[in-house]
């Protein structure tokens, strides 16, 4: 087997221990690696990449472009393990409107996020903004499900939360951890000291003490990514629905980290976000630095079982 084929192998593997089924991308993979050993090259290089990234003929430039990225992903990997193997550069090919990357929040900048939203000057919206937040974070819910939530759907008694009627028309339960529903509480007695005659029944409430919408809600968090520096992070802008990316990943290293079955929880982190399906779930499931890190260390712990 060549080295480029073992590297192959190898890729893969990590990557499924991530939860990805990386079907078409092995099929492509092995292609690439197929066509390169045809040449006689030992290594990735950018003008490889590039001449089969462009096939077939005819093929549409969003086509071409998912099959550079698979080879740019690839080729990193390789990379790592030996820098002969070259990283064709991002936009060779151009794709149109693609998938912008998400921001992956960490718990201290949830925490910084947090503590800005308390400095904003009405009380009732700051406590809305940290109250979002903080539920976005820990539950990974959609940001038009929290908009969405009825006094009723809180049940601080059962510790729970009943998102309703959401995508497809399904609805789904989810357990909250006692700090989250104290939180919740805590928000709830806020609200009601400031509005005892409720103008809505919606759970979360503007300062005006009606029901939440989602433009108010993006302006007001593009005010307190600025009072936590993050408002320009990376050339990326981080968005509300990011917390639910973040949500998925940190899921996913918790149980690498806790040695899980990672494949037989995906299907609970689907339900959990309220997919009907893992393919659903895959795409919020980035390879994050700290994700990498982990899945790497867990394929080393077993390799020296196996030895």
């Amino acid at each position: 087997m060549s080295e480029l084929r073992v590297l192959l192998a190898d890729y893969l593997a990590l990557r499924r221990s991530l939860g990805y089924k990386l079907e078409r991308a092995e099929k492509l993979l092995v292609d690439l690696v197929g066509q390169l050993e045809a040449s006689g090259a030992s290594h990735i290089t950018t003008g490889a990449a590039l001449s089969w990234a462009v096939l077939p003929a005819g093929a549409s430039s969003r086509w071409r472009a998912q099959r550079l990225g698979v080879a740019r992903c690839f080729a990193r990997y390789c990379n790592a393990a030996d820098p002969e193997h070259q990283v064709p550069p991002a936009g060779l090919v151009p794709r149109g409107n693609g998938r912008r990357a998400p921001f992956l929040y960490s718990e201290a900048q949830v925490s910084a996020l947090m503590e800005a939203a308390r400095r904003l000057r009405r009380p009732l919206r700051a406590a809305t903004l940290e109250a979002v937040i903080g539920a976005l974070a820990v539950t990974g819910l959609r940001v038009r499900e929290v908009v969405r939530l009825d006094d009723a759907d809180v049940d601080f008694e059962q510790g729970s939360l009943t998102v309703r009627c959401s995508k497809a028309g399904k609805s789904r339960v989810l357990p909250l951890h006692p700090s989250t529903v104290a939180a919740l509480r805590s928000y709830a007695c806020l609200r009601d000291r400031r509005y005892p005659r409720p103008k809505t029944t919606r759970f979360f409430v503007s300062s005006t003490g009606t029901a939440l919408r989602t433009g108010n809600l993006d302006a007001a968090f593009a005010e307190v990514l600025e009072l936590a520096g993050l408002g320009n992070t990376s050339g990326r802008r981080p968005r509300l629905g990011d917390f639910r990316h973040s949500f998925a990943v940190a899921a996913l290293v918790a149980w690498h980290l806790a040695g899980d079955d990672v494949n037989a929880k995906l299907p609970v982190l689907s339900a959990f976000l309220g997919h009907a399906s893992q393919v659903s779930t895959y795409w919020y499931l980035s390879a994050s630095p700290e994700l990498l890190s982990a899945a790497a260390r867990r394929l080393e712990a077993r390799g020296g079982d196996q030895q």
